[in-house]
């Protein structure tokens, strides 16, 4: 396997005391983006179905309610007003945050898998993998296919999962990307046994924020993924594909999963 790295060139420190490359810094500030994104969204949903439960049983009470008793009546226009406040502010500021990245744009071309996955491989084993001791390994047979997508943004996609690998990964094991193309899809699965400790270990080389690795360990509800990986969903949904992130569990095995269209309608 022959492999190439981006390089340096513009190369700057991180709080974790890595020197990475501009490229490495813009992918921090895009996963973190996409995190905020994606948890402004899980705010959003969420709250709203308890403030609908509410104004819902604050008309349902109105109608048991003594209509002459004025207190009762200042009572529930008090929960009423309370709950369209909470959804005005939904809509003012959470929803109007949301709405700049809530369409992802694509600047599709056709290019070569091979050259991506090395060169994100690389990056990774560079910036990040080496310092912390963690073999990145390749297995692909991968060679002169082609996909139709935005290079840039399904990099950035596979970049995440792996630096995410390797991030859960304890130091002297072993994070792996499996990757092939059959005749309709590109598929890319990254594995690795989760060691939370080494996740959330200040002494250890980060490039995640803290407080994302720390939710990342912690238990996630049915069909949702840990909030850093948001970037690598909205990209596949973009690209009308899927990701997916199996359970993580301490000491377990875990299992992240890209599947790409090679063309999309």
């Amino acid at each position: 396997m022959t492999t190439s790295s981006t390089g340096t060139t513009g190369a700057k420190p991180v709080s974790s005391g890595l020197v990475v490359s501009e490229r490495t810094a813009r992918l921090r500030a895009e996963t973190a983006l996409f995190m905020r994104d994606h948890v402004l969204s899980l705010v959003s949903h969420d709250l709203r179905s308890p403030l609908n439960a509410i104004h819902s049983w604050a008309y349902v009470l109105e109608r048991k309610v003594d209509g002459t008793d004025a207190t009762a009546q200042r009572a529930l226009a008090g929960i009423r007003s309370g709950v369209e406040q909470q959804v005005q502010l939904l809509e003012a500021i959470v929803d109007t945050t949301r709405a700049e990245t809530k369409t992802l744009a694509l600047l599709r071309t056709r290019f070569e898998l091979r050259p991506l996955v090395d060169e994100t491989v690389a990056d990774v084993r560079d910036m990040l993998a080496q310092a912390r001791g963690v073999a990145l390994v390749l297995n692909t047979p991968l060679a002169a296919e082609e996909l139709d997508g935005d290079r840039e943004r399904l990099a950035a996609a596979l970049w995440l999962m792996l630096t995410f690998a390797v991030e859960a990964s304890a130091r002297g094991t072993t994070a792996t990307l499996e990757t092939h193309a059959d005749s309709s899809t590109w598929h890319a699965n990254v594995t690795f046994d989760a060691a939370f400790n080494a996740f959330t270990d200040t002494q250890q080389p980060h490039l995640l924020e803290a407080f994302a690795r720390k939710q990342a360990c912690e238990p996630r509800e049915a069909n949702r993924i840990s909030w850093v990986l948001s970037l690598c969903k909205r990209v596949a949904e973009a690209h009308e594909g899927t990701f997916e992130q199996g359970e993580c569990s301490d000491g377990l095995p875990v299992k992240l999963s890209l599947r790409i269209p090679l063309a999309s309608g």
